[in-house]
């Protein structure tokens, strides 16, 4: 049986090694969900692009242009705080031969 490592000689968890990094790691392969975006419903109230934690809502001069899925996670926040439901979210197995 191999010798465990001591307390001391494990690596701390956690840790952010490198500051600015997190725009390298595709966060969005972890949805379950996806947000599926209805031009024709939006009235660009921009209260997706306010609630989203994950910055993933496209909006230029306060129009919404559509969801960065290379980071959205599908929480679902959007959905729920679109007053026109204009953002559906839909099982990501119904996108899984598709490209983004």
């Amino acid at each position: 049986m191999a010798e465990l490592k001591k307390w001391h000689e494990i690596p701390i968890g956690g840790v952010i090694t490198e500051p600015g990094t997190a725009r390298k790691y595709r966060t969005g392969d972890w949805r379950v969900k996806r947000p599926i975006y209805d031009r024709s419903k939006c009235i660009d109230c921009m209260m997706c692009w306010f609630y989203c934690p994950d910055q993933a809502i496209i909006q230029e001069n306060s129009i919404m242009k559509g969801i960065d899925y290379f980071y959205c996670k599908g929480c679902g926040i959007c959905a729920n705080v679109c007053p026109k439901k204009a953002i559906e979210m839909r099982p990501e197995t119904e996108f899984a031969h598709k490209e983004e």
